[in-house]
């Protein structure tokens, strides 16, 4: 029989890893961290990483895996969590898929798999010194040229996306090659989506920012500085490591690069609702109340049998 798995989706702040464990705990189950930033050693606060007394309550997996100065590609990170799905499933265990990167979970789903990479890296070489010679800006008008498309989807600042895409276009001969392809997942998932009212959650992740920065959230990104972590790292990426890098190099004052996290949580927040849309007729939704856990088991237990 295909193995089965549990997806939590919904936007970040919502409640997911809360309700993984519960889930775990309840129903015999370990959690596969399907978020592109926990992934991380030492990038804790700012990620909103479970907790070690969250963590042992309930095995989790690909969670402090890579440094930060450590590239997952996509293509590496879905063959990791299927290779982990299937060794819980074979131990009898329920794999239970936890994380609020939205491409990421829709690759392990959906069964995307990346467009293979080419042979060598001359072009991506070529690409990234036209780049250091001329800037990001221009590197994206050229992208912009040959692939109209993903010069939309693509920020100008994220030179490495800009380079593999036109790498894609070079080696491929054209940006419909530059594509992912999809292939069946290896397993049936039950999903599970937690929303909140856009206010409600707005709230409660200014709640939590202001936490992380009590916990030592600057003091986190000042040992990864000091480490010689850049914030150029895709890792950095994260919402929050940059702006305070930046207040820490004495780019921005504090209470801008606070305000500039506040906004780029909200802007994820709207991303993430693209990717998991509430018309999906595949995916039940819940709003995190008092008691509604027992109503999620119910509903997952009862799917998991007629599965």
């Amino acid at each position: 029989m295909m193995a089965k798995v549990v997806a939590l989706l919904g936007p970040t702040g919502v409640g997911k890893t809360e309700l993984a464990i519960h889930l775990g705990r309840t129903l015999g189950g370990e959690i596969v961290s399907v978020d592109s930033r926990l992934l991380y050693r030492g990038m804790d606060i700012g990620t909103a990483k479970p907790t070690a007394t969250q963590r042992a309550a309930v095995p989790h997996h690909l969670i402090d895996v890579a440094d930060p100065d450590e590239v997952w590609s996509l293509g590496r990170f879905r063959q990791a969590v299927l290779e982990i799905v299937d060794g819980i499933s074979r131990s009898g265990s329920l794999p239970i898929l936890a994380g609020g990167t939205g491409q990421y979970m829709t690759a392990v789903l959906d069964g995307w798999a990346p467009p293979p990479k080419p042979a060598d890296d001359e072009i991506r070489r070529r690409w990234e010194g036209f780049a250091a010679e001329n800037g990001a800006a221009a590197l994206h008008r050229r992208l912009a040229e040959v692939d109209p498309e993903a010069a939309g989807r693509i920020d100008y600042r994220n030179v490495r996306r800009v380079v593999r895409a036109l790498e894609v276009v070079e080696w491929s001969g054209g940006p419909r090659r530059d594509q992912p392809i999809q292939v069946p997942a290896p397993f049936e998932a039950v999903r599970v989506g937690l929303r909140l009212p856009r206010s409600e959650l707005y709230a409660r992740l200014d709640a939590r920012l202001d936490r992380m920065l009590a916990d030592g959230f600057v003091d986190e990104v000042r040992r990864l500085l000091a480490r010689g972590y850049g914030r150029d790292l895709p890792s950095m990426s994260a919402i929050g490591y940059r702006q305070l890098a930046a207040y820490l190099e004495d780019e921005m004052a504090f209470e801008q690069a606070v305000a500039r996290i506040r906004q780029a949580t909200r802007r994820f927040v709207r991303h993430q609702s693209n990717w998991f849309r509430s018309d999906d007729p595949r995916i039940r939704w819940f709003e995190p109340r008092p008691g509604y856990e027992a109503e999620v088991v119910a509903y997952v237990t009862s799917a998991l049998g007629a599965s």
